[in-house]
């Protein structure tokens, strides 16, 4: 690709991660190299276990001990704050070597005060001219809004969640 542009995926719905997880393997199928990320998620979701099965997909390290951010410390934050610079600060180096970028959830990390959001404007701004780079989350500040190429809202209508209906192994995990 010679412009890659920047995919937003945000709203209230599910499916934000499942729709950028799927143009993840898309772009791996016609052999384009693919980097995962994911913010605030422990890193043990069925996709996962698959796509790094794939050569040329990349998953970086996750936060292990991550929590709800309600429930979060001013330790537990200062703690995933620093996990996050350092794992964007990887991301920022290894990206020349990748076609897409997935940066799963990284709207709540930055709204949550959990990554800089200036390390992430300038990454988006200075990317390799032929990355693409998708990112998810709810309630995107304005300012990635505006940098956005694509922005696709789901809309959560209905949950089973209200029901009181757990997250379903392979199906939401």
């Amino acid at each position: 690709m010679e412009q890659g542009l920047i995919h937003l995926y945000c709203g209230d719905g599910k499916g934000k991660t499942t729709a950028a997880m799927g143009l993840c393997l898309r772009a791996a199928g016609q052999g384009l190299g693919v980097g995962i990320a994911q913010f605030l998620k422990p890193g043990n979701s069925g996709e996962l276990k698959i796509l790094e099965e794939i050569q040329n997909i990349v998953i970086y390290p996750f936060l292990k001990s991550v929590k709800f951010t309600l429930t979060m410390t001013h330790e537990d934050r200062k703690q995933a704050y620093e996990f996050y610079t350092a794992l964007f600060n990887r991301i920022k180096e290894s990206a020349v070597n990748l076609d897409v970028l997935l940066l799963d959830e990284a709207v709540s990390a930055v709204t949550e005060n959990l990554l800089d959001a200036d390390l992430l404007y300038d990454f988006l701004q200075n990317r390799p001219q032929g990355l693409e780079v998708i990112i998810t989350g709810r309630n995107p500040p304005e300012r990635l809004m505006d940098m956005a190429d694509y922005i696709s809202e789901i809309k959560m209508i209905r949950n089973p969640y209200d029901k009181g209906i757990k997250a379903r192994k392979g199906i939401e995990l």
